[in-house]
């Protein structure tokens, strides 16, 4: 019987090749040599036998694959507008624009200007965040689970820290609220039901070794029927009383109202910091629409024990973050400008008519290249825990045949594009996909049809 193995040739013979001596001009030697060993050795321990092009057309595969950045664009035909295995957030023109002027040389992230001394890397975003929800004073740390660590480990401490039970929520990950706060060094304690909870709870339950009181608004489900909660507007005076603050977590981050995109139920974080919280945390990569960050605004008082708390510094954000917010937040000064330039919010505001529009569009192309699809009605989703139980009319390319294997190669194309299976369909939903990424993917559509 004759063994395949030694029919393969070495690994020098093949360099010197002209398929593979043309990638040596393309790709490092080091990549290429150690993507011809594992070609050959998965040949000799599956026992097949490659011919010398078979060879070279895997090579130039698999060095494509390892140059390939890990962190990939790819385009969100989810329907899930703020997908979080998605990177949630796409950047607005004027944040990338931010991170590209302050990435390509030195900046003043912890240098005054004007006084000619050492800054705070806080000031850049300080004013706006103020100006934006009415607080006396912000920080913005590294995400908002964070936000609320720090916040906790600030003003609660080895104290206990009450929160309502029915607001001891599981977010992404696994990772649940009452292992974050414990991790803060606060002591957890619980108060009402999980459906109802009312003001007497809170009062029961304070006492001298009360750190805060803590309300986390349930941003991924919904809780109907006989329900009780106490809102900030109550929760605020009997802390006062007592000289107990009040931490809100918010969750996503919405500066403006999107009533006018039939969109309610959503707390403002504005209006969390007029009913009387101390303090308010919410995420910068969510509804607000900018980069990762936790955001932090509120007491003047309670702000400077945050700063002067170690992990402050552990969590703190970089030049870039900070470019991509202050610019994102300067939007925000003119809401319907916002509302047109910061992605998100953008696609939350398009109208069926218009995603109807941009689906057949790429219909006709698929048609001029004889791909069976149609275009059908959808609904999409708003994700991220924002908006809970909110759907959005939109319009999906749907195909049938091969659905498993297109979604695949789809995934797989050098634009990845995310879908989804429905039904035995795969679904291109258009309420998430970007407008300037349409012709983009009609034709990653066509390639992965072909």
């Amino acid at each position: 019987m004759t063994d395949s193995r030694r029919g393969l040739p070495s690994v020098g013979k093949l360099l010197e090749s002209s398929e593979v001596h043309s990638l040596l001009d393309q790709f490092p030697r080091s990549v290429v040599v150690q993507s011809l060993r594992s070609i050959l050795d998965e040949a000799r321990l599956s026992h097949r036998e490659l011919s010398p092009q078979e060879i070279a057309a895997a090579l130039k595969v698999k060095v494509d694959d390892s140059v390939r950045p890990a962190l990939q664009r790819v385009i969100n035909a989810t329907g899930i507008v703020l997908h979080t295995n998605l990177g949630r957030a796409p950047l607005a023109d004027c944040a990338i624009a931010a991170i590209a002027e302050t990435s390509s040389g030195y900046t003043n992230l912890e240098y005054d200007l004007i006084a000619g001394a050492r800054g705070s890397r806080y000031s850049h975003c300080v004013e706006l965040l103020k100006e934006l929800t009415g607080a006396e004073d912000a920080i913005v740390v590294n995400n908002c689970a964070a936000s609320l660590v720090l916040a906790l480990s600030s003003l609660s401490f080895g104290k206990d820290a009450i929160v309502s039970r029915g607001e001891l929520v599981e977010i992404g990950g696994s990772f649940r609220i009452p292992d974050i706060m414990r991790a803060s060094g606060a002591r957890l304690v619980e108060v009402g039901t999980t459906n109802r909870t009312h003001v007497d709870d809170y009062i029961r339950a304070a006492g001298p070794d009360t750190g805060a009181f803590v309300k986390v608004h349930r941003s991924n489900f919904t809780v109907n029927g006989f329900v009780a909660e106490v809102g900030i507007d109550r929760l605020a005076p009997i802390a006062s009383e007592r000289g107990i603050p009040v931490i809100h977590d918010l969750g996503s981050g919405l500066l403006i109202s999107l009533e006018s995109l039939g969109l309610t139920g959503e707390p403002l974080a504005g209006e969390a910091v007029r009913t009387g919280a101390t303090l308010v945390v919410m995420s910068g990569d969510k509804l607000l629409g900018g980069p990762q960050s936790g955001i932090i605004v509120g007491k003047a008082t309670a702000i400077a024990e945050l700063k002067k708390n170690p992990l402050a510094r552990a969590l703190r954000v970089d030049k870039l973050t900070i470019a991509a917010l202050a610019a994102t937040l300067q939007l925000y000064r003119d809401p319907a400008r916002a509302i047109r330039e910061i992605p998100i919010l953008s696609l939350l505001a398009h109208s069926v008519a218009q995603l109807a529009a941009r689906a057949q569009m790429i219909s006709r192309t698929l048609t001029e290249m004889d791909i069976l699809h149609r275009v059908i009605a959808s609904v999409g989703s708003i994700g991220a825990g924002a908006f809970p139980g909110a759907t959005l009319e939109s319009r999906a390319i749907a195909m049938t045949v091969n659905a498993v294997a297109l979604e695949q190669m789809l995934r797989r194309g050098p634009v990845p594009v995310v879908a989804r299976i429905h039904d035995g369909e795969l679904l291109i939903d258009m309420r998430s996909v970007l407008p300037a990424e349409d012709t983009i993917l009609a034709d990653m559509i066509v390639r992965a049809a072909a």
